[in-house]
Parts: C-alpha cells; sequence; structure tokens
C-alpha cells in the first residue's frame, strides 16, 4: 500500500484562490478579473474595485499586483464617518471594516476618518458632521432621523459635500444615499421565526428604544405587523426604553419575565441586546423563552451556541462597506444625485447551528 502526502507548500497551494472563485464573488466574468489584475484594457472604476476588493475578501494571490501598481492619475479622496457606542463590539467591528474598505480600494487613493459620537443627541452628531465637513469629500454616518440633522446634512449638499446615512436612513430627500438593511423585513423575519419556535402562543415583548431611529421604528413596524396579519394568537407588549443602555434594558426585560406568566419570548428591536441577554441567563432559561437580537457580536455568538437566544438577524458589515466605497466615490465624482437612493443589503440569520 501506498500513501501520498501533501507537502506544507502543495497544501497551500491547493486551498489557494483561483481567478474563477475571484470572479464568482466579484460576479464578473474570467476576462474582466484579467483585464483587471494585468491592466490590459481600460475597465470601469466601480467594476474595478468590485474586483479588487471580491480578491481581498477570497484572499487571491495575486490581489498585490493591483495595490503596487503605480496609478498616479488617480484621486485622492477623505472620507469622514461617524459612527456611535465605541464601547460595543458591533462598532468596533464597524470601525475597522470601514478603514479596511478604504484602505482596500483601488478606485482612489482615500483616506478615512473615523469619529464616534459621544452621544445620541443631535448636537453632538451635528457638530462632528460640521467638523467633517470641513474636512472631507464625502461623509457617511449612523444617526437618528432628526429635523435639525436633516437641515445640517443640507448644508453639507449645498457645498457640494455628499452624506450618506447608514443601518439606520435619515434625512430622507436631502442625504445623498442610504445603505444598509430593509428594516422592516428584518421585523418581519424575527416575528415569522417566533411564531415557528414558540412552543405555544402567547405574549411577546418588543424591546425598542425611542431615541428617533428610523431602523428600530421599522423593526417594530415589521415585527407587530407580521402578528397582526399572520399569527394573532400572540400579543405584542409594549416595553418602552427611554434610552437603550444596558442596566436598563437588563431591567426591562427582567421586569416582563416576573410580571407576565405567559411570556413567551423577546425581540430586541433596539436598546443593548447585552442587557437582556444577562436577565435571560439569570431568570428566563428554565421558561422555554424565545429570544432574537439584531447583529452577530461575541455575546451574542455566545448566548445563541448556549441557547438563550433563538436567533440573530446581522448586518454584513464588509459587504455594506465595499458598497459605500463605490458609492462615495461615484458622488465625489458626478455631484450629488437628484434623486438619492437606497441600497438595502441582505441580511445574515445566524441560528445555534451555523455560528
Amino acid at each position: 500500500m501506498v500513501f501520498l502526502r501533501m507537502s506544507a507548500e502543495s497544501e497551500i497551494m491547493a486551498k489557494r484562490p483561483t481567478i474563477a472563485d475571484l470572479a464568482r464573488e466579484a460576479k464578473v466574468s474570467l476576462a474582466t478579473v484579467d483585464r483587471v489584475l494585468n491592466a490590459r484594457q481600460p475597465v470601469r472604476k466601480e467594476t474595478a474595485l468590485r474586483v479588487y476588493m471580491a480578491a481581498e475578501s477570497v484572499g487571491y494571490h495575486a490581489a498585490w499586483l493591483g495595490k503596487r501598481r503605480p496609478e498616479p492619475d488617480q484621486p485622492r479622496y477623505q472620507l469622514g464617518f461617524i459612527l456611535t457606542q465605541p464601547a460595543q463590539h458591533f462598532y468596533q467591528d464597524f470601525a475597522r471594516e470601514v478603514e479596511a474598505a478604504v484602505n482596500a480600494t483601488q478606485a482612489f487613493h482615500g483616506t478615512s476618518l473615523i469619529e464616534f459620537a459621544p452621544s445620541h443627541m443631535p448636537g453632538d452628531l451635528i457638530a462632528l458632521l460640521q467638523e467633517l465637513g470641513r474636512r472631507c469629500d464625502a461623509i457617511a454616518m449612523v444617526a437618528p432621523d432628526h429635523p435639525t440633522i436633516t437641515a445640517a446634512v443640507e448644508e453639507l449638499k449645498a457645498k457640494g459635500i455628499p452624506v450618506f446615512s447608514m443601518l439606520s436612513d435619515f434625512a430622507a430627500g436631502v442625504r445623498e444615499g442610504y445603505v444598509g438593511l430593509n428594516n422592516r423585513k428584518v421585523g418581519r423575519t424575527a416575528a415569522w421565526m417566533f411564531s415557528k419556535a414558540a412552543k405555544r402562543p402567547g405574549k411577546v415583548g418588543v424591546l425598542a428604544a425611542t431615541e428617533r431611529y428610523q431602523a428600530h421604528e421599522l423593526r417594530e413596524i415589521g415585527f407587530r405587523s407580521y402578528f397582526r396579519e399572520s399569527a394573532p394568537t400572540f400579543t405584542v407588549l409594549d416595553i418602552p426604553l427611554n434610552v437603550g443602555t444596558r442596566p436598563i434594558t437588563y431591567e426591562a426585560t427582567l421586569d416582563v419575565i416576573q410580571r407576565e406568566p405567559e411570556l413567551v419570548g423577546f425581540y430586541v428591536a433596539a436598546g443593548r441586546m447585552e442587557g437582556a441577554i444577562s436577565a435571560l441567563r439569570k431568570h428566563g432559561e428554565d421558561r422555554g423563552i424565545v429570544a432574537i437580537v439584531n447583529e452577530i457580536t461575541p455575546e451574542s455568538r455566545a448566548a445563541l451556541a448556549d441557547g438563550i437566544i433563538t436567533m440573530a438577524l446581522a448586518t454584513p458589515l464588509r459587504r455594506l462597506c465595499q458598497e459605500l466605497m463605490t458609492l462615495m466615490a461615484r458622488a465625489i465624482e458626478t455631484g450629488c444625485a437628484k434623486t438619492p437612493g437606497q441600497t438595502f443589503l441582505p441580511f445574515d440569520i445566524y441560528l445555534p447551528e451555523n455560528i
């Protein structure tokens, strides 16, 4: 009997992504990939960017060719990003994906300025928006839908500086574009899972902070509308959260668990899901409660593994940042659009069996 053993180098070669893998990831032809990587013929900037980002994503070994090839005619853009809640793992991951996308783009030479707002208050966000407006060619931010923020975005638009909304839409008709999930569908998907996973009909709590974030409102609307239309044997409870902090979410979750014997589950549409997870760990495991949250983090991943939560609906941050690079570059080069657009990304679904 003959035994064959691959060398370490052979194993690496066997696993190395091919041009076919790259074309499949970028959703272009093999010929287009060849033209981009080897500069054989002119290719649209948007297409080239998609190929380079796909190369980074799959780890294609020739991705460095595009980085090392001098392109003196490429423009230089400074891009601003405003995020919130710097202590949260989700926003830390978001910041890393933003920086990686800006550094990886081959359509332009980009630098990123990433700022974390000290609070959700419009005044704090407007101050950062105005500061970045003096330094950047385009801006993308996470913010509530508030009239004063809309006015600040309009002022920047008049100066030729496009502003994009991320995750949650705001300043409709004024901002350059929205990039994120269709949050009404997110809410309806959460409700559908509840109707299938709950062991019996009963009361369902929906945790939603009242901070004027459109994404939170749309998730709750979608969640309630599904039960009203398709699962009327469930009753959706109001659990208002004035501020989505971890302690407040913990106390609100614990309160409902203790006073509602017919409770069958929770959907954390907004607020700090970590607080709800902590309350469920301590007081909800013996009740068979279904719990669904938004975004995948170390906390939600561990809760899925331990059977504390049933599902997490998550934003594909890498794809969101890649889309932003294309849209921001286009807005800088062609000017603000007459009809602002929306880019809805497919959301990821995490269950205990696929983490």
